[in-house]
């Protein structure tokens, strides 16, 4: 596998931010077009690999966000999931 400097059963102990990084050095290497076929091929894998994990955590991230509920005059009367759809 090229070298991505990470293995991929790494990647459920990465952060979100250290995800997004790893996947943008991916996507450089394979802009660069200068991998080999087979490298560019693993790279590829890979950054899936990635994009499906900051893909969980932005939506394990969206699950805990709620929104406060107001009554009519403008007070706080409780939370709720926020409807992000």
């Amino acid at each position: 596998m090229a070298d991505t400097g990470l293995d991929t059963k790494d990647i459920a102990n990465l952060s979100f931010e250290e995800a997004m990084a790893a996947l943008e050095q991916v996507v450089a290497k394979l802009e660069s077009g200068n991998a080999p076929l087979e490298d560019s091929i693993n790279l590829y894998t890979y950054g899936t690999k990635l994009k499906a994990h900051c893909e969980a955590k932005l939506k394990d991230a969206q699950a805990k966000i709620e929104k406060i509920t107001l009554d009519a005059a403008g007070n706080a009367t409780g939370t709720e999931p926020l409807d992000v759809e």
